[in-house]
């Protein structure tokens, strides 16, 4: 109600702005999520590219058909990949020193040890019995996850071979959170302590499921699930326990074992009845308890009875006494309940089946209650009795009712009915609270009797001293703001004379400042259409004023932010243009005929890390390099250029082009510790010396150069190296070919190849075909131009570098 109101009161140009503002929000969420998942994607490509020596569209492939063999998003498939490229195993440590007496925390005695069976098993369940007593023991004294961990770790260890032990427990946002550890070490335990809601883990597997998992094959097992630990085979077998066993389960242990070969099945029921223990020491609750079958055989048909009660209005409850074996009554056990039939804590009819008197009504014990219960089930003289007051604490918040009970006997059983005096007392509160929380105060004015009544809210609206009393309606005008009186005073004054309902937003100036309030009062008349009685509410809408000048700020906020989107977009646009100016025609360099090209991709707004230098050196040899940097925008612009004038620096300062990578995939490996940084890039360079056409050249994870010589075009055979920015342990090589007259070489990005759900291989197949077709065609002179535009609806950018060694004279 507090909304719709808001929502009324609210000028329809303050609700077009919310839309507005919800609108360009979303515009921005939606640019961030493309923003980051797209960075995830490209670093994970990137390394696939350096494991496989595949092109990008061929990991992308690859890691769509991972994410859907193993029932994972693609988000989460990056993410796996790229986690177990950057763990290292842990250092390898010393076997740890058994904990002393004084430092453990928990203290088992050690009885005998059980008997053991062929493969290491426990024989018979007699030998499962000392276990779990010792177990049960421990978990008396155990506080805590890493407690209990120890225990099971402490009395399962030699007897079923449990060397470590992992607790995880489910949050409400579906994650595991590592509650409970032994025999982990801290470096292990903190990378896992905390496991996204991801497919795959055997832990989240076993709470959602509710069953054990038994992980006996390493091999299927690494297949199908993360294993944790370095290296995954640390402990070959493992068990994934639900806790609680048979209820909805919040928690799973996990039992490893460095011992290979599947678990025996005495082992197996040791691990369930001891998970089943830890239950309660792992703070879980206890099953609901049903009606047992102890009471007393009466002949009392319960399921006629509870019939009966079914068809009654009001509570009503068919009680067992319970006796100890002494005969006298400990407690009660309901058996029977109207559906009317509701406790203090709210349970209703027959969800107070199978419940104990002690357990919802804890201190009737010793009160006159008690006491007639069992007058009236010792003589059969019924029980009524006067109001009485019952108190207990609910989630921590007391709370008090009054009562008057009737109990009779019914066999050796109660029927007891009651009827419950606070009820008009709890809904005056909720009244109350409503007000407070929905900043209401409601009042009421007899325009016959002169009678006024206000609820304590509207003191607390007004700012007025409750010792003042209420005011009239002809008062209310005096406290508003001058602008706002002639509105108000016109519409009391018709609300009184013509009885025209009233909804009408005005301040007032307090102690507290000035408020904004809403007024809504509609009149009573008389049969002459005379206005009698006049009631209605006030509310405060000044936190909604507040909120309406935020919204305000913020829409500017956003604006603001959306233009620097833009502006960001254009600038990296611009910056491209700068570095990277595309020749109308054919260049001349070191005696070679060069033709660029570069076509943008015919989707999306981001520009491209796509780049070429092509650039004469001091000795007269020229350089040629293509390269592709991973992600879009100013980051893949920023980080172009910084490889492009790196490369041309450090070539025309004498620098081995190996030795170029080299520098440049440790530049790249520093700039992704920046979040901003992009992760990889691939390029292929080329030193060209023309006294006698040698061309020694270099790749770093690029395609192969297309090498014309006469009637034949091929891919010349690449020398070692990795994409930039993959990895440390990387190695470069060139390769030397000697041009002749006549050959033609291109140099190109894989936007010229690839398409997707194509192998590569076709691609390239495709690209030596069409260069033979253009140059017979006539086409030789705007070779890189022509390739480029035979790729319309391109997905990636194309950047194409035809070097021509013209013919002798």
């Amino acid at each position: 109600m507090k909304g719709d109101a808001a929502g009324e009161g609210a000028a329809p140009e303050v609700l077009a702005l919310a839309k507005v503002v919800a609108r360009l929000r979303s515009e921005i969420v939606d640019l961030e999520d493309v923003a980051a998942t797209t960075a995830v994607v490209e670093r994970a490509k990137g390394v696939l590219m350096a494991q496989a020596g595949v092109s990008a569209d061929t990991a992308y492939e690859i890691l769509l058909s991972r994410a859907g063999d193993r029932g994972r998003t693609l988000l989460e498939e990056c993410w796996i990949l790229l986690g177990r490229i950057h763990s290292r195993p842990p250092p390898r440590r010393a076997p740890a020193d058994p904990p002393t007496a004084a430092a453990a925390t928990v203290v088992v005695k050690e009885p005998p040890a059980p008997a053991f069976g062929a493969g290491g098993h426990l024989v018979g369940g007699a030998a499962l019995r000392p276990l779990l007593a010792r177990l049960a023991a421990g978990l008396t004294t155990a506080h805590g996850g890493d407690d209990v961990a120890e225990l099971l770790r402490t009395v399962l260890g030699g007897d079923a071979g449990v060397d470590a032990v992992m607790i995880y427990s489910l949050t409400s946002a579906g994650s595991l959170e590592l509650t409970g550890r032994a025999g982990i070490d801290e470096e292990l335990a903190e990378q896992w302590r905390h496991i996204p809601p991801l497919s795959g883990v055997a832990a989240h597997e076993a709470i959602a499921g509710g069953r054990a998992l038994w992980l006996e094959d390493p091999a299927e097992d690494a297949r199908r699930y993360l294993l944790i630990a370095e290296p995954p085979d640390r402990w070959p077998s493992r068990a994934w326990l639900p806790v609680p066993v048979d209820g909805p389960a919040t928690v799973a242990i996990g039992f490893l074992r460095t011992q290979l070969g599947p678990f025996a099945a005495d082992t197996r029921a040791l691990l369930r009845q001891a998970a089943r223990l830890c239950a309660g020491s792992l703070g879980l609750p206890e099953r609901p308890r049903d009606a047992g079958t102890e009471g007393v055989d009466d002949g009392v048909d319960v399921t006629s009875v509870q019939r009966m009660l079914d068809a009654l209005a009001g509570p009503a409850i068919l009680l067992t006494p319970l006796r100890s074996k002494a005969g006298e009554v400990e407690d009660y056990r309901i058996d029977a309940a109207a559906p009317e039939s509701v406790d203090v804590a709210g349970r209703r009819g027959k969800e107070l089946v199978g419940r104990r008197i002690l357990e919802t009504y804890p201190t009737v014990v010793g009160t006159p209650l008690w006491g007639g219960y069992l007058e009236t089930l010792t003589t059969g003289t019924g029980y009524e009795g006067g109001p009485f007051t019952y108190e207990e604490v609910v989630a921590g918040v007391p709370r008090r009712s009054v009562y008057s009970v009737r109990a009779s006997r019914l066999g050796d059983r109660l029927v007891v009915s009651w009827i419950r005096h606070d009820t008009s007392e709890r809904e005056a509160r909720r009244l109350a609270d409503m007000q407070r929380l929905g900043t209401l105060g409601w009042a009421d004015w007899n325009l016959a009797t002169g009678t006024i009544t206000w609820s304590d809210q509207m003191y607390a609206i007004l700012g007025r001293d409750p010792r003042d009393g209420p005011m009239t309606l002809e008062e209310v005008p005096r406290y508003l703001l001058p602008d706002d009186l002639p509105v108000v005073a016109a519409a009391v004054q018709r609300l009184l004379s013509e009885g025209e309902a009233v909804d009408q937003p005005f301040r007032i100036a307090t102690a507290r400042g000035v408020r904004h309030l809403r007024f809504v009062a509609e009149a009573l008349t008389d049969a002459d259409g005379t206005p009698i009685e006049v009631h209605g509410f006030f509310q405060d809408l000044s936190a909604q004023r507040g909120a309406e000048l935020a919204l305000l700020e913020s829409e500017r906020a956003v604006l603001l932010q959306r233009g620097m989107l833009q502006a960001e977009r254009a600038l990296a646009a611009r910056l491209q243009e700068t570095l990277l100016p595309i020749p109308d025609q054919s260049l001349e360099l070191a005696g070679l005929f060069i033709d660029v090209a570069y076509v943008p991709a015919d989707r999306g707004v981001n520009v491209s890390g796509d780049w070429y230098s092509a650039i004469e050196l001091p000795d007269g040899s020229a350089l040629f390099v293509v390269g592709d940097v991973a992600g879009h925008g100013l980051a893949a612009v920023g980080t172009m250029a910084q490889l492009r004038f790196t490369a041309k620096g450090m070539t025309i300062t004498g620098s081995p082009l190996p030795d170029v990578l080299r520098r440049l995939n440790t530049l790249l490996l520093h700039t992704a510790s920046d979040p901003s940084g992009i992760a990889t890039a691939t390029m292929v360079m080329a030193r060209y010396q023309p006294w006698d056409r040698r061309l020694t050249w270099v790749r770093a994870g690029h395609l192969p150069p297309l090498l014309v010589r006469g009637d034949r075009a091929g891919f010349l055979e690449q020398p070692p190296g990795t994409l930039l920015g993959a990895t440390f342990d990387t190695s470069y090589e060139q390769a030397v070919i000697d041009l002749l007259p006549g050959d033609r070489l291109l140099f190109y990005t894989d936007g010229l190849v690839e398409k997707p759900g194509e192998d590569l291989e076709i691609g390239l197949d495709r690209l030596a075909a069409a260069t033979m077709r253009l140059l017979r065609e006539g086409h030789g002179e705007t070779l890189a131009r022509t390739l480029a535009a035979l790729c319309p609806g391109n997905r990636d950018d194309i950047c194409v570098l035809d070097i021509h060694v013209p013919d002798d004279p």
